[in-house]
């Protein structure tokens, strides 16, 4: 079997390949320079003319090495300072956490490895090091004694989720080969050959970001040769990362090995419950400027509720009576805070400070303010469209549904069925505290109802039924301004085949257009803020783009049902009891007597896609909603 060592031999050999590419870079820059010395003693000893074609050749070779020389000096500059990319992260001093420095220093004892410098915190399901030595990235260092520099151990920075699901001894058995890994980092050529391949990578990142003539020439004679040379030793780059974790591997054998095959299980189970706490449950709190501040509290319950639906999972949520990992924190609360700020940045670019616009929500106020908000927001922009859509034909009760095939039917025909609470919420809400317009039934509420609007007390028009015009001919008069009723929906999508199609198309068209002054005040926000500074090498986000967007492709046709389901959610709060519900695997849910109704899905489906409207009649007949009552709209 192989032994550590065997493995740090191979990566110190390709990191000495990395650096004869240095090497011959450097070589080939002063080339010129010795051919030039070599002209200049030749002429002074006198073995070489001193006119003619060797005066020339003086010339034109000590113009080359000039040139050399600066565009050498250029490269050096920009590689030495440029500021190396960071991963966001969220710092863990020792005193906010000295059990986990304690835990992880006893790690590194074992190991017989130097222990990493300090901890961070990153909100995805990945535990690595870093190199955070770059002069750029912390304080100034007290100036070091003469002789070679001692380098310095990396930067541990671990998952998030992982501190809040594991427990103690599955988070040391899974930190093991990664703490590991500082004894291979310690070796001078491995540590050089990095600093290396950063400073390159660093380099070509400011060339990409240079702005104007004066800038943008020189630093893109930068960017080619950084990207020239980092081709160069791409290979032996990634055999050298193989060999340190090979290295890291066979040195955490012998720590914990049962641990970590059942460490390993959690990882995979925590990047399920994590993937789904994002994009169905917060994300539809960030696109209403809303983020939730205990994600990491979060994952615990949405792996549990994952523990308990999938067979492959049982007996994993007997393990929360053992002690989890985030105890070994003094405060997991406000780091948990921090770390929930930086996903939402992360993943969806919201600002990097809380603000008027961008508050923190508990998960106790989720169903009120989030879930109950959304589906209202969304009910009125379904009805916002239908407002602007032309008049409806009369129904021909003998003409069943075309069997119509839209642009996207390839996309929806093989959708699952989509329940609200199972549908992954993409669609960006008005911004926080803005109102939507109303249009509520003048007819429909009873005297005094909270729902009744300004225009309910207005006499009728004549002609209206109940307008106490006996006689009145009813054909000729206006028909009554629509309401923000659920039977209008499910009327105008099933007595106009083609209606589906175009309310579809122009719920898109409105939310795209949301989506595009969203980002334009988000681009404005960063402006004033000084997030946006071109030069930052370190951040990934600026200009507030988030760096993992969770907003796959939706058709017009899934945004329509979304709608449609968020109006009948609506429709059965306000009229028949149900609440807003939290469903931890699929975000926002709707409760009837308390248990969520996850059955809404086909026979929204069917009215959607087939324009038949019995299924849901049906099943708002069941639950007791009165699709005639107006409901409350944002």
């Amino acid at each position: 079997m192989a032994s550590p060592e065997t493995g740090v031999l191979a990566a110190r050999g390709r990191a000495l390949a990395v650096l004869r590419v240095r090497g011959a870079a450097l070589a080939l820059a002063l080339l010129p320079a010795a051919v030039a010395v070599v002209l200049l003693v030749g002429g002074a000893t006198g073995r070489l003319g001193t006119d003619g074609g060797w005066a020339v050749a003086r010339w034109a070779v000590g113009s080359l090495t000039v040139l050399s020389l600066l565009l050498a000096t250029l490269v050096s500059v920009v590689v030495a300072r440029a500021r190396p990319a960071l991963s966001p992260s969220v710092p863990v001093t020792e005193e906010a956490a000295p059990d986990l420095y304690r835990l992880v220093r006893d790690l590194a004892d074992r190991l017989d490895v130097p222990a990493p410098s300090a901890i961070a915190l990153t909100p995805d399901c990945d535990s690595w090091l870093e190199d955070r030595t770059h002069r750029a990235h912390g304080p100034p260092r007290p100036a070091r004694r003469a002789g070679r520099r001692a380098p310095e151990a990396p930067v541990l920075v671990i998952g998030s989720p992982f501190l809040w699901w594991m427990r103690v001894a599955e988070l040391r058995a899974l930190l093991a080969p990664v703490v590991a890994g500082t004894g291979p980092s310690a070796h001078p050529d491995i540590a050089a050959a990095r600093r290396f391949i950063r400073g390159l990578d660093a380099a070509a990142g400011v060339a990409a970001r240079a702005r104007g003539p004066l800038r943008a020439l020189p630093l893109r004679f930068v960017g080619r040769v950084a990207r020239l040379l980092l081709r160069a030793v791409g290979d032996h780059v990634v055999l050298m990362e193989r060999g340190v974790a090979a290295a890291a591997s066979e040195r955490a054998q012998g720590v914990d090995y049962g641990l970590r095959i059942v460490a390993q299980e959690q990882v995979g189970l925590a990047y399920a419950g994590w993937d789904r706490l994002l994009t169905r449950v917060a994300l539809p709190a960030w696109r209403m400027g809303r983020w939730p501040s205990r994600l990491d509290a979060g994952v615990v319950s949405a792996l549990t509720e994952l523990s308990r639906r999938d067979r492959l999972a049982e007996g994993f949520a007997s393990r929360l009576g053992e002690r989890p990992a985030c105890d070994l924190l003094e405060e997991p609360g406000t780091i948990d805070r921090a770390a929930s700020l930086l996903a939402a940045r992360l993943f969806h670019g919201g600002p990097a400070e809380p603000g008027p616009d961008w508050s923190p929500v508990a998960w106790q106020q989720y169903p009120e303010e989030i879930v109950d908000r959304k589906w209202r927001l969304e009910a009125a922009r379904l009805h916002r469209v239908l407002d602007e859509l032309p008049a409806a034909g009369p129904a021909d009760p003998d003409r069943a549904a075309p069997d119509r095939t839209p642009a996207d039917a390839p996309a929806t025909a093989t959708a699952p069925p989509l329940t609200y609470a199972g549908a992954r919420a993409r669609t960006p809400a008005a911004p926080h505290g803005q109102g939507l317009p109303r249009a509520l039934d003048p007819t429909a509420p009873p005297p005094g109802s909270p729902l009744r609007s300004s225009r309910a007390d207005a006499p009728a028009p004549p002609g209206t039924p109940g307008a106490g015009e006996p006689g009145a001919d009813e054909s000729a008069a206006p028909a009554p301004p629509a309401g923000p009723t659920l039977a209008r929906v499910i009327d105008r999508l099933a007595r106009d085949p083609g209606s589906g199609d175009l309310v579809a198309a122009r719920l898109g068209a409105e939310v795209a257009r949301e989506e595009r002054e969203e980002a334009a005040r988000q681009a404005t926000r960063s402006g004033r803020d000084g997030t946006a500074a071109p030069d930052r090498g370190d951040d990934p986000v600026d200009g507030g783009l988030p760096l993992f967007p969770l907003q796959p492709p939706r058709t017009v046709r899934e945004l329509l049902a979304d709608h449609v389901t968020a109006m009948v959610c609506c429709a059965a709060v306000d009229t028949a009891g149900a609440a807003p519900g939290l469903d931890w695997l699929d975000g926002p849910a709707l409760l009837v007597d308390g248990a969520r109704r996850a059955d809404l899905g086909r026979p929204v489906l069917s009215l959607v896609d087939d324009g038949d409207a019995e299924p849901l009649r049906g099943w708002l007949h069941r639950i007791g909603v009165r699709p005639e009552k107006p409901v409350r709209l944002a």
